[in-house]
């Protein structure tokens, strides 16, 4: 290894090693002496390769309350599991562009597709937005995309529709159980998140608990390991060309564990900005959890009026 000391760096504290040049530019400081391919398999003999970047080192202050609050998920978990409640994870996927755009990954084929040299949204037939939501306890997902925009809206249109799909399922259901991020379409702190979940809870007669995740903690969302790494990897090396393509692909995602995935298509229009009265939030019927009331609620159908 003395022809690649010059090169090498590391961590005196530790056995961390790195090679600040490539293996082309190894051979030419050695004036030839070692090809890159010798120089490759001598730098694996000593326990060094190819290694890319682990993203694992916490950046800024975790929350004091984020261990409870997972706690509280847990429990809560464990509670509609032993009622037979249903309990959903839910979020919104990366916005894909529709069109002739590169999809990373790779494909079995004579000849790779041809896409466009750069990712312009004004080339794009439209920009999908896959609102998804999972079901755990019977690894069953559902997606719903739309053209549109991403909103508290969309976000409770979608969970309408899916139980408008899966009440059969739970026949004896009072309750819903929701997983969430604490931002975006879904987040904790949208009065107009919770007055769609009311009127959700209004037509659908169940009470509606949210539990919402700490920032910085979406990768523990069952939704995104569970549903939508399945889709991203059904996906990888085809080309998204048209809307009805994208739909496909998800309807097709399987896994050996049994997953199963419905999709369908939002062709109405989701404007952005839309406010929540005073008067409307104060008539939510709205209880915050002693624990991290923030992150977690339930919401209570209205009363049924009677004549």
């Amino acid at each position: 290894m003395r022809c690649v000391d010059p090169e090498t760096a590391g961590n005196p504290c530790s056995d961390e090693k790195w090679v600040r040049s490539r293996l082309r530019g190894l051979s030419k400081n050695l004036n030839g002496r070692a090809c890159p391919t010798t120089l490759g398999r001598l730098l694996r003999d000593q326990k060094l390769g190819l290694r890319s970047h682990r993203k694992v080192l916490h950046t800024g202050q975790q929350h004091v309350e984020r261990d409870r609050q997972f706690r509280h998920i847990d429990e809560q978990r464990q509670n509609f599991r032993h009622s037979g409640d249903p309990r959903i994870s839910v979020d919104t996927k990366k916005k894909e562009l529709i069109g002739q755009f590169k999809n990373p990954g790779q494909t079995w084929c004579r000849e790779a597709e041809k896409v466009n040299d750069h990712d312009f949204p004004k080339d794009a037939e439209g920009r999908a937005v896959p609102y998804g939501v999972y079901d755990p306890e019977r690894n069953e997902g559902h997606v719903c995309v739309t053209i549109s925009s991403d909103t508290a809206d969309l976000a409770v249109d979608a969970i309408h529709d899916w139980w408008r799909l899966n009440q059969p399922h739970y026949p004896k259901a009072k309750r819903l159980m929701i997983e969430a991020d604490s931002g975006g379409s879904n987040g904790a702190r949208s009065r107009r998140y919770k007055k769609r979940l009311q009127d959700f809870a209004d037509e659908s007669g169940l009470e509606v608990t949210v539990c919402h995740y700490p920032a910085g903690t979406s990768k523990w969302n069952p939704i995104e390991h569970r549903l939508f790494s399945q889709i991203a990897k059904t996906w990888a090396g085809h080309m998204l060309s048209t809307l009805l393509i994208l739909l496909a692909f998800i309807r097709r995602t399987t896994t050996t564990t049994g997953l199963k995935v419905t999709a369908t298509h939002f062709e109405r229009t989701y404007p952005t900005g839309l406010k929540v009265s005073k008067a409307e939030f104060k008539a939510i019927q709205l209880t915050r959890d002693e624990v991290c009331p923030q992150w977690n609620y339930t919401i209570r159908p209205h009363p049924k009026k009677t004549e």
